[in-house]
C-alpha cells in the first residue's frame, strides 16, 4: 500500500529533477561535455560531434575519420528498404517532411536494421569468450557451430542482395589505414572465414561496422541508433526526389493486381 509518506518521498523536490551529463544550459551559454559549443562549431565535424556526445570525450584523428566512415556507409540503400519504401510513400500522400523521415526512422526494426545491432553484441559477447575460454579462432568456431546447428543466421553476414556487399571490404581496409582494426574486428574475420569455407558467404555491411563500432568502444545497444544517424540523410533526400519529381498519391499496384481471398459477404 502507498502511504501518504511514501508519496512525499516519492515527489520530494530532488527527485523529479532531471540529471544529465551531456549539456548544461545557462544564459547566454552551452556547455557539452565539457565544451563550450562556440568552441566546437566550425572546429569539429558532425562525426566528431555524434563521438563526443555518446561517449563523452572527443576522438582521435584517426577514429574520427573512422567514425565518418561508418555513417558515410549507412547512407541509402536505394528504394529497396521499407524504410525508405514508407518515407517516399508518405511523401507522396503529402505528408510534411518531418513526418516522412519519423515514417522511415519507425520502419526499422527486427528484419530491417535490427542486424547492426545484433552482430555488435553477437561479436562482443564473442569477445568476452575469448577472455575466460579460449582464443578468438577457437570462439569463433564454437559461435558459427552454435548457429549452424540451430540453422540460424549469424548476423552481419551474408546479404539478400549482394554475393559480396562492397561496402564491407571498404570499411575494413579503413579502419586498418586508421589502426582501427581491433579484437572484434579480427573475431569477425575468423567467423568470415569459416562461413566463407563451408557456405560462400562473406561479412555484410552490418558486421563489418558491427566490429569497427565495437572496436571503437561503442555499446551494442548504440547500433542501431548508429545506423539511423547514417541513414536520415538518404531518407531526406527520397523524400525531397518524390515530392520534386513525381505525381502525387503513388500506387505500389494497379487495382487489377490485387488479389482478394478473403470471405465474400453473406446475408
Amino acid at each position: 500500500m502507498i502511504t501518504e509518506e511514501v508519496l512525499k518521498d516519492i515527489f520530494k523536490p530532488n527527485n523529479l529533477k532531471w540529471r544529465t551529463a551531456i549539456t548544461k544550459v545557462e544564459p547566454n551559454r552551452l556547455l557539452t561535455r565539457g565544451h563550450l559549443q562556440e568552441d566546437l562549431i566550425g572546429n569539429i565535424s558532425f562525426g566528431e560531434m555524434v563521438y563526443l556526445l555518446v561517449k563523452g570525450n572527443l576522438p582521435s584523428k584517426k577514429e574520427a575519420k573512422m567514425l565518418e566512415a561508418v555513417l558515410v556507409s549507412f547512407c541509402d540503400h536505394g528504394v529497396t528498404p521499407p524504410s525508405t519504401q514508407s518515407t517516399r510513400l508518405m511523401a507522396s500522400a503529402g505528408s510534411p517532411m518531418h513526418a516522412c523521415m519519423a515514417g522511415g526512422l519507425l520502419a526499422f526494426g527486427k528484419n530491417h536494421a535490427g542486424a547492426i545491432e545484433e552482430s555488435m553484441r553477437f561479436l562482443q559477447e564473442g569477445i568476452q569468450r575469448t577472455i575466460s575460454d579460449m582464443d578468438i579462432n577457437g570462439v569463433a568456431q564454437n559461435m558459427v557451430d552454435e548457429f549452424l546447428k540451430k540453422g540460424q543466421k549469424i548476423p552481419g553476414f551474408g546479404h539478400r542482395y549482394h554475393d559480396e556487399d562492397p561496402r564491407a571490404p571498404r570499411l575494413l581496409e579503413v579502419a586498418q589505414e586508421n589502426d582501427c582494426l581491433g579484437r572484434h574486428c579480427e573475431l569477425a574475420h575468423a567467423i568470415e572465414d569459416l562461413l566463407y569455407e563451408n557456405k560462400g558467404i562473406r561479412m555484410n555491411i552490418d558486421g563489418a561496422n558491427a566490429g569497427i563500432l565495437s572496436d571503437l568502444g561503442f555499446d551494442w545497444r548504440l547500433g542501431s541508433g548508429m545506423f539511423m544517424i547514417g541513414r536520415l540523410p538518404g531518407l531526406m533526400a527520397h523524400a525531397h526526389e518524390e515530392i520534386s519529381r513525381e505525381t502525387p498519391f503513388r500506387k505500389i499496384f494497379q487495382a487489377e493486381e490485387i488479389y482478394y481471398d478473403g470471405k465474400e459477404g453473406e446475408l
